[in-house]
């Protein structure tokens, strides 16, 4: 197959798009960090605050790393494109299968950040509720113990 202009000025919009993705959960986790904050200054500092602000501090690392790779794959992404029109066929594959693997990359650390994200939604609906963890193994498992 040979790599034409327009394959990999198709995947622009797909890094784009990622990229609008990862910045709204930036600002929604910049909020989250300056409300903490707040709340932290306000509080007797308890020590599921410190959790909370251990796990933001992470995931803002994971974001920093995802928009790094977003924009990794953007630039290899151009560079492709450059060499298609400089007729320099190899190298435009290359720059074509580095910009898809920093995608990838990119992709598979938003999927942690998510499941890093989703327990600590859950955490926090469990300390309101009372309840230590609703999975339901846990719950299959309690049933067979009594």
């Amino acid at each position: 197959m040979e790599l034409s202009l327009n394959v990999p000025a198709l995947f622009f919009p797909a890094i784009s798009l990622i990229m609008l993705a990862y910045t709204n959960r930036f600002l929604a986790l910049a909020s989250l960090v300056r409300s903490l904050k707040s709340k932290y200054e306000q509080s007797d500092r308890n020590q599921g605050l410190h959790q909370q602000i251990k796990n933001l501090r992470y995931r803002l690392r994971l974001i920093k790393n995802m928009q790094a790779f977003g924009v990794l794959s953007f630039a290899c992404c151009l560079f492709c494109m450059l060499f298609i029109y400089l007729e320099h066929t190899v190298s435009a594959e290359i720059f074509f299968a580095l910009s898809l693997f920093f995608f990838l990359v990119s992709l598979l650390i938003s999927l942690l950040e998510i499941q890093l994200s989703t327990k600590a939604l859950e955490l926090e609906l469990s300390s309101i509720e009372g309840i230590e963890d609703d999975s339901i193994v846990k719950k299959i498992k309690k049933k067979f113990e009594h």
